[in-house]
């Protein structure tokens, strides 16, 4: 049911037993903590996450390494995207999951490959709030013959 909260359950991914936590922020997030985000096979475990047949219509899964109670790192494997630079709902859902194990405080930077980001999770309004930089990370052109069939 959708009221249920999900804090510290087990999955089993990629022959390996993992502790998930799982947000909703308008989206589905599944985050897992671990020793070190470097180490994750993103590409592997990634999918495997994504399609989990716990997740009916596919998760984001954030893959966190706590350095300080204020500050981690994160990886992100996107549903329908697969692994990206960043994610702002991402490293959102990633600190109300540290909150709710009690591995960080409720304002912390949140280091992703794309750059930091700056979340709280307020005390007085329990809202979430992001800051941080926009990226450019990619121009492209559209050949127009595409767009005419």
């Amino acid at each position: 049911n959708g009221d249920e909260k999900i804090v510290n359950q087990t999955v089993e991914v990629a022959g390996k037993s993992w502790s998930v936590t799982c947000v909703n922020m308008g989206n589905p997030h599944c985050i897992t903590f671990v020793e070190n985000v470097i180490d994750i096979a993103l590409e592997i475990v990634g999918p495997q996450f994504e399609h989990h047949s716990v997740f009916p219509e596919r998760t984001n899964t954030e893959f966190i390494q706590v350095i300080s109670p204020n500050y981690v790192k994160m990886r992100v494997w996107e549903r329908g995207a697969g692994a990206t630079l960043a994610c702002g709902t991402g490293a959102c859902a990633s600190v109300v999951a540290g909150v709710l194990t009690q591995r960080n405080e409720n304002k912390v930077t949140v280091e992703l490959p794309g750059g930091c980001l700056e979340i709280e999770w307020s005390t007085t309004d329990q809202k979430v709030y992001m800051t941080g930089p926009a990226e450019k990370v990619f121009t492209g052109v559209i050949n127009e013959s595409i767009m005419s069939s």
